[in-house]
């Protein structure tokens, strides 16, 4: 994992980016770390928060878009779970395409952009709240990284 994340940190922004498109999909992985290992290079807040944002929306379109593609058995097999989807599926319930919003949300996040998928939402609409609930995870994250680092 070391090694990954030091492949990552040396491709800059664009590994910020693809480690926050994997972090977005349904593989576990974590994208802050990059970004701290990032801003403590001395890497431009506002590029981090760009790549990290719309590679992790990217990544939960993906989630989308194996969504769309309407088999139950296949997005079980991919590691989402019967449990995770009905939970997901119970917080959407008619609240339509800007629940993309919540696709930042740990565990259930990608359940919800795969049942936004199923449920065949705006994928406009759900890609742009996906990336406004993803920029500002993003931004508290910088905001609470610059804290701490203020603090010695």
């Amino acid at each position: 994992m070391e090694v990954v994340l030091q492949i990552l940190v040396d491709w800059g922004y664009w590994g910020l980016f693809l480690s926050a498109f994997i972090a977005g999909s349904i593989l576990p992985f974590s994208s802050e770390a990059v970004m701290a290992v990032l801003l403590g290079m001395g890497a431009d807040p506002a590029g981090c928060l760009a790549a990290a944002s719309a590679g992790n929306t990217l990544g939960g379109m993906t989630c989308y878009w194996i969504g769309t593609l309407g088999r139950w058995e296949w997005i079980a097999k991919l590691g989402v779970g019967p449990r995770q989807l009905a939970r997901a599926r119970k917080f959407l319930a008619g609240r339509g395409a800007a629940m993309g919003f919540f696709g930042f949300l740990p565990v259930i996040g990608e359940a919800i952009a795969i049942v936004l998928g199923l449920m065949r939402s705006n994928p406009w609409v759900t890609g742009g709240a996906m990336l406004v609930g993803k920029a500002l995870r993003y931004a508290l994250i910088l905001l609470s990284y610059e804290g701490i680092v203020s603090l010695f």
